[in-house]
């Protein structure tokens, strides 16, 4: 906490150490996505979403690492009838709650926008997360056309969410750790 005494050092030590306070600190992203439901999703995840944000210093979190595989077997194991209706109720609140809970918690948003239309789970958690005032980011690598207009890259609620957040849609993952670290530096 020393005086700031013109350009040189002096400059370069307070860049470095607000640089290194970045890092040591790691923003907590929530990755609202459809990609835990299949195997490849899954992969995409590990192998590509999850270094490239890692790699970079944030913490993410994926709501599909919070689900108790046990319980959901468990249940899927159940004979037909109300009694796996009323399991799936609860187990269904339990998710909910923990996601609107961990999104309460993080600092930023990355929504996964593939498919010919954005998940509609993805399209919740936008939502809520604007609606909270997080900062969102989308990515969506499908080239397929998913807008309600040539004025848009996905549908234009989801969208809008984004942008006024402060946020942008990438196209590609290499460029998401980049995005990532603009968005979380805006104020």
């Amino acid at each position: 906490r020393g005086r700031f005494r013109g350009a040189g050092h002096g400059l370069w030590i307070i860049s470095f150490v607000m640089t290194h306070a970045e890092v040591a600190k790691p923003n907590r992203v929530y990755l609202a996505n459809p990609l835990g439901f299949s195997e490849a999703g899954s992969e995409f995840i590990r192998r590509v979403l999850l270094p490239e944000l890692t790699n970079r210093g944030f913490q993410v979190i994926n709501p599909f690492d919070l689900v108790d595989l046990s319980k959901i077997r468990e249940i899927q194991a159940m004979p037909i009838g109300s009694a796996r209706i009323d399991a799936w109720k609860a187990l269904n609140a339990v998710i909910g709650k923990t996601n609107q809970e961990t999104i309460d918690s993080c600092d930023v948003v990355l929504a996964v926008l593939d498919g010919t239309d954005v998940d509609s789970g993805t399209a919740a958690e936008i939502g809520y997360a604007y609606a909270r005032g997080k900062k969102i980011m989308g990515y969506r690598g499908d080239f397929r056309l998913s807008a309600d207009n040539e004025g848009s890259s996905v549908n234009l609620q989801v969208e809008y969410f984004i942008r006024s957040s402060g946020g942008t849609v990438v196209t590609k993952s290499s460029d998401i750790g980049d995005a990532m670290w603009a968005l979380v530096k805006k104020n």
